[in-house]
């Protein structure tokens, strides 16, 4: 194929995607709303898997600290291989079924706590027997796959299943799977984070203010809440290091 051609078969695989996600919304729902009772009672979410998988549900769990202002211990990301595999990848790692719940162990997990394992293939051995031991410990467990009734669907007790079809390049499942289990990780975290009241309206109320674009970002939105000056919102950002305390504070002394 010309790269034209190659590039118009990828998109045009790809926007199979968002369909098969959304013939998944009821499974996803329930795993949500799970989540949310898991959390308001003090437990944590722990994502794990292999490769893209593992990598995917890392990165989610990285951008709920700046995001939503929770603590990096609410949403924690595992991976086969350690942080090195994040990087590099780390042959058999994903084939040591002992592992996974180990990584577990490590964070003293317990039955407030929600495992999501994240296997495109849903035989990843490192993610099953975790899944497996989180049953036998009554830890709520859920899974995100790309191939049905797979041996992952069948061990967790809240499955997800997001079926894409054949990979544009044949088992290279970092492409459509791994778009797939990306848009759902965003329904999984944003959803939860919103149902925890971290969000006010669509804006970003609890956002770590790490860079001047989002210093300027959390100055306009006390502007829009308050329609104070400028200069007022500067200050009280400045004072609060927090919009919603910001916005609170304002409309509480005015």
């Amino acid at each position: 194929m010309s790269i034209t051609d190659l590039l118009t078969n990828i998109n045009k695989e790809d926007q199979s995607v968002p369909l098969a996600v959304e013939k998944a919304i009821p499974q996803i729902e329930k795993v949500i709303a799970y989540i949310v009772t898991q959390l308001k009672q003090g437990g944590r979410l722990f994502y794990m898997g292999a490769g893209t998988s593992g990598r995917l549900g890392i990165l989610d769990a990285s951008e709920c600290p700046p995001t939503y202002g929770v603590s990096p211990d609410l949403v924690v990301g595992l991976i086969a291989g350690g942080d090195h595999a994040i990087r590099h990848a780390v042959e058999n790692a994903e084939d040591h079924p002992l592992q996974g719940w180990k990584d577990l162990e490590a964070y003293n997990i317990t039955s407030k706590d929600f495992v999501i394992g994240i296997a495109a293939s849903g035989t990843t051995p490192y993610v099953i027997r975790a899944i497996e031991q989180c049953n036998m410990h009554q830890i709520p467990t859920a899974c995100i796959t790309c191939n049905p009734n797979s041996p992952l669907a069948q061990v967790a007790q809240l499955p997800i299943e997001v079926v894409v079809g054949p990979e544009f390049v044949t088992g290279s499942s970092r492409m459509k799977a791994g778009t797939a289990q990306k848009l759902v990780l965003n329904m999984i975290s944003t959803s939860t984070m919103i149902q925890l009241g971290r969000v006010k309206g669509n804006s970003m109320v609890e956002m770590q203010m790490t860079n001047a674009k989002l210093v300027e970002r959390g100055i306009q939105m006390i502007i829009k809440e308050t329609n104070a000056s400028r200069e007022v919102a500067t200050n009280l950002l400045n004072e609060f290091k927090n919009v919603r305390a910001a916005v609170e504070h304002f409309l509480k002394n005015r």
